[in-house]
């Protein structure tokens, strides 16, 4: 339900379960974070779904039994975050729950029109990965942070990318072959100059 596709140093990485809105289990989100984990070699990495959202979070029967409240989910964001790759998360459809996570990790955030954001830990009950409200509020204030978390609104894509949330919008055809683009340069670079341009950002 994980695909990883290596072309060079461009790693491709899809979430493959369109007929549970890509829900991630235990499982799903260990093998995210056993990529990311190794992925050294990559330049760039591209994260992405399979179908009409990218991804809905938690699978609700794993979610019930305690995957929720589990430290995967900041394993996973933890080793996208501080892998040297240029990160591009290439929503291509609803980005939800604890799956937000991944997508703050990531170094930018394309999305299609139709994408939607929401994160309802208010209504569910349970806190946010701690990582993920700091990470939301460097990119668009602690206001609208409160106001997806706490105020649990579901924010469109133009609303994510009026917020900052999101870097541009594109249409769905053209989603995977703009992030392709957009990575294109840092994979041809050498090493040591996407670094010092990384660093020079930070």
């Amino acid at each position: 339900m994980i695909e990883l596709e290596r072309e060079g140093g461009l790693w491709v990485v899809t979430i493959n379960r369109p007929d549970k809105a890509n829900s991630l289990t235990e499982a799903m989100l260990t093998e995210l974070a056993e990529i990311a984990e190794n992925a050294h070699e990559a330049g760039a990495l591209i994260l992405t779904g399979r179908g009409k959202v990218f991804s809905a979070g938690a699978d609700l029967d794993e979610a019930r039994a305690g995957l929720a409240l589990s430290p995967v989910w900041e394993r996973l964001s933890g080793a996208l975050a501080a892998l040297p790759a240029l990160k591009v998360a290439a929503l291509n459809g609803t980005l939800a729950g604890g799956a937000i996570g991944m997508a703050l990790a990531c170094d930018l955030r394309i999305a299609v029109p139709s994408a939607k954001v929401f994160y309802p830990v208010m209504k569910l009950g349970f806190l946010p990965q701690p990582s993920d409200p700091g990470r939301m509020a460097a990119l668009i204030g602690p206001a609208r942070t409160k106001l997806i978390l706490m105020g649990g609104q579901k924010i469109t894509a133009q609303e994510a990318y009026d917020f900052g949330l999101v870097d541009r919008i594109v249409e769905a055809e053209a989603l995977m072959g703009t992030a392709r683009e957009i990575v294109a340069a840092t994979v041809a670079a050498k090493p040591e100059i996407a670094a010092g341009i990384r660093e020079l950002c930070s």
